[in-house]
């Protein structure tokens, strides 16, 4: 009886700092981030936390501040541009990989207005008001990205 407990306990963890808690389920992880948590902050601890180096995140939720950046290809440089107001995430995908040993995320977000407009981009921050729920998928193996100075990107470095 006291074995099944402790099986049950590592399916349903919490992280040290209270930002999520999370399910397994083969090579998924199901999150939910804790109301007032930055989702990119909690995102990258969680992937950092389990040593995922390569994958891909999804979900949904509610937030009340978000910052999206826009690239703009001429200058090579990013525009960041903060809301705060109530918003509905109807989606949020990216992909997990690496860069200089450290853990990158690339996201993307779209999130829905009260007055039914949506506002899209790369997502640079967002605090949840409200429920944070999404899936990481880990590849199980490490992909890299590397610096392109000619088109100002990171980029995934994929040499066989």
């Amino acid at each position: 009886m006291l074995f099944a407990g402790a099986l049950n306990a590592s399916a349903n963890a919490q992280n040290e700092k209270n930002m999520y808690s999370y399910k397994k389920i083969d090579n998924k992880y199901v999150i939910s981030i804790q109301n007032r948590e930055e989702i990119v902050k909690a995102l990258n601890a969680f992937c950092e936390e389990r040593g995922i180096t390569s994958g891909t995140i999804y979900g949904i939720g509610a937030i009340d501040e978000l910052t999206l950046r826009f690239f703009n290809p001429q200058t090579k440089q990013y525009v960041d541009k903060t809301y705060q107001e109530q918003m509905e995430i109807a989606n949020l995908t990216g992909n997990i990989s690496q860069m200089d040993g450290k853990t990158y995320l690339h996201l993307h977000i779209t999130v829905g207005r009260s007055d039914y407009s949506a506002l899209a981009g790369h997502l640079l921050s967002a605090t949840l008001n409200g429920a944070g729920e999404f899936v990481v998928e880990d590849f199980g193996t490490s992909i890299t990205r590397v610096y392109v100075p000619e088109i100002g990107l990171n980029c995934y470095q994929l040499d066989e």
